[in-house]
């Protein structure tokens, strides 16, 4: 636990959106903002869950957070005297929180107790088998992939599926299992080489099976809950809190799904039915989700995979929902996210790393 004055970055004013805060969250520690009035006073708190809840009950990502935000977090005074430390643990305790502002009497944030608990975090909070579909050509990488498979190109030297395993291992996965078809013999040559302090296994696609299909070939080796993910990608959010998530809601699948802004290179025309211009926006901005490619999945889902079949992901999630299966999505911010399934994504995410100093 710590007390800190360095506290400005977890500061937003009462105009702040849903879109700014989870931007804003992505890159502080800890993951709570305090949302302040026009005279930089203390008026609210919201922390990524609320966010996160926020957005899944339908309010749009250019919603004011202070709509839903907490009206006045517990605080410390400086009336707690020299034992602000003990009194901000009683209080993290109680509610579950991991950060405690200090205030004058004009509601002044003059400090903030931090739990210093990022390294406790990733302590083997879960323990989920992981299945990594790496059987992909990589066409969007070609020529790079005409030489090495997708999985085993490097980011900052070290293979992105090597990245994600470590990662999760970090989390508490010990059991992975990749299911392999392009250039298989190369990824099963390099992890073979070395001891690893988690396990893993391959399962050999004999045909190209898409996205989703090549899950068949697991059926018999997972018995519960497990995390799906591509070979392309990293999510940098606790996995636990996604794993938790979806055991709360219920959910029999769980799709992480990535806010993502784009702003359209052209200038839009809309026009009515005789020809005549109605409207003219310059190059306009939208904002969505987007699956990321990683899901938190229940052993039903084999249920809707036929054996042999070639079938995308989004495609046995459609199965599942259509039967009638709670089917649910975990939001995180655009940053949260690193795709190197393109060049120019694959430069962004080793520029993240390297920034982050991702081992």
């Amino acid at each position: 636990m710590r007390i800190t004055k360095n506290f400005k970055d977890n500061c937003i004013n009462n105009t702040c959106t849903v879109m700014d805060a989870l931007g804003r969250l992505e890159h502080v520690y800890p993951k709570v903002l305090f949302v302040l009035n026009d005279d930089d006073l203390l008026q609210s708190s919201v922390t990524d869950g609320d966010i996160r809840r926020a957005i899944l009950s339908g309010f749009s990502v250019d919603t004011k957070v202070e709509c839903f935000a907490k009206k006045m977090p517990v605080c410390l005074t400086e009336e707690d005297g020299d034992d602000i430390k003990t009194k901000a643990l009683e209080i993290m305790h109680k509610y579950g929180i991991s950060a405690v502002p200090l205030i004058d009497d004009s509601k002044k944030i003059l400090s903030v107790v931090v739990a210093d608990d990022r390294a406790e975090r990733r302590n083997g909070s879960i323990s989920l088998p992981v299945v990594m579909m790496a059987g992909g050509k990589g066409t969007r990488l070609y020529p790079y992939t005409k030489i090495l498979p997708k999985p085993l190109i490097p980011i900052e030297e070290i293979p992105i599926s090597e990245r994600i395993m470590d990662s999760l291992h970090g989390e508490g996965c010990n059991d992975f299992y990749l299911i392999v078809n392009y250039k298989k013999d190369m990824i099963k040559s390099y992890f073979n080489e070395g001891k690893r302090d988690y396990n893993i296994s391959f399962y050999d696609e004999k045909i190209p099976l898409g996205t989703g299909g090549g899950l068949k070939l697991i059926e018999n080796d997972i018995k519960d809950t497990f995390i799906m993910t591509n070979c392309d990608i990293l999510i940098l959010d606790d996995a636990s809190a996604i794993v938790r998530h979806h055991k709360e809601s219920g959910n029999k699948a769980t799709m992480v799904c990535s806010l993502k802004h784009y702003e359209v290179p052209y200038g839009v025309v809309n026009f009515s039915e005789g020809g005549l211009l109605e409207s003219l926006e310059e190059k306009p901005k939208m904002s969505f989700f987007t699956n990321t490619g990683y899901y938190i999945l229940e052993k039903e889902v084999f249920d809707y995979i036929k054996d042999g079949e070639a079938i995308g992901m989004p495609d046995i999630i459609l199965r599942m929902k259509e039967a009638g299966l709670k089917v649910g999505v975990y939001p995180i911010g655009e940053d949260t996210w690193l795709d190197m399934g393109q060049f120019d994504s694959m430069e962004t995410m080793e520029r993240r790393i390297r920034n982050l100093d991702i081992n």
